[in-house]
């Protein structure tokens, strides 16, 4: 899932489990694999889903609709125009960002029984700012089968905390920005935290940083004054949806948005206060 996944638990079984359930959710919603649903439902248009990816659909359109938008499973044309596919990054023009933004919106997918479709030709969708938090829930759901009650999982910034660490919460360090330390640290058992931030994927061009966390509504780079944000939440998913959310949205916004889910926020704003 492009990222590094680690897994911490005294139960030997632990890691292959979780690592064989994530390369499971990879190889159904990664937009590189050529086979998996997402890239064959940005290739051709349409596709007939498993129950796996309509109710990441499903999750997906229910954020879209409490962000009014912020968040937006279709922003993957605006990630190419970017240059965030192929790495070649670059500042689009005006027209090329209304061009993709055209685009753009959830309400131009349709779902139909088992069967999702585009609307526009030249949609494409990227669960990037979801699929990560379902994986692993899902990976957890697979250590609980197995009767392991504690692990810690940590999928580039996702992470779930299942029960304690020798009798005391997970401990898990929170970091405000890409020039700060640690500058936080949580308690968790059986819960789940999710980060976004600024200082992860982005390029500069002209002595300005560009974030690969995008606005779906302007076509642009999110420009909340928000560094990093951190969602802990009952399950992964929500935190990572929200975490990305929040961080388009600003803190105003992403403060009442945290109370409509019942989550707790952790806010680090451009001066990396805590917040």
């Amino acid at each position: 899932m492009g990222t590094i996944v680690e897994v911490v638990s005294s139960d030997a079984q632990a890691a292959e489990l979780v690592f064989s359930e994530i390369a499971r959710i990879e190889n159904l919603l990664s937009r590189y694999k050529e086979e998996s649903e997402i890239s064959r439902l940005n290739s051709q248009g349409r596709i007939e889903a498993s129950p796996e990816t309509l109710y990441l659909f499903e999750r997906s359109g229910e954020f879209w609709q409490a962000t009014q938008g912020a968040f937006d499973i279709t922003v993957g044309p605006l990630l190419a125009r970017w240059g965030f596919y192929a790495r070649g990054f670059r500042i689009p023009d005006d027209s090329g960002i209304e061009e993709a933004r055209r685009l753009i919106g959830f309400d131009k997918i349709k779902i139909s029984d088992n069967i999702i479709e585009f609307e526009k030709e030249g949609m494409q969708v990227d669960l990037g700012g979801i699929a990560k938090g379902y994986a692993v829930d899902s990976a957890v759901k697979k250590l609980k089968q197995a009767g392991i009650k504690s692990a810690l999982i940590n999928a580039g910034g996702d992470i779930y905390c299942l029960g304690d660490k020798d009798g005391s919460p997970w401990r898990i360090a929170v970091k405000a920005g890409r020039d700060s330390g640690f500058t936080d640290y949580l308690e968790l058992k059986d819960k789940a935290v999710a980060t976004s931030g600024d200082y992860e994927q982005y390029f500069f061009i002209g002595g300005k940083q560009y974030s690969h966390i995008l606005d779906p509504r302007s076509g642009r780079p999110a420009d909340s004054g928000i560094s990093s944000v951190s969602v802990i939440a009952a399950d992964c998913l929500t935190a990572d949806a929200l975490a990305t959310s929040i961080f388009v949205l600003g803190e105003k916004e992403g403060r009442e948005l945290a109370r409509r889910f019942n989550v707790e926020v952790k806010i680090y704003s451009d001066v990396q206060d805590n917040k």
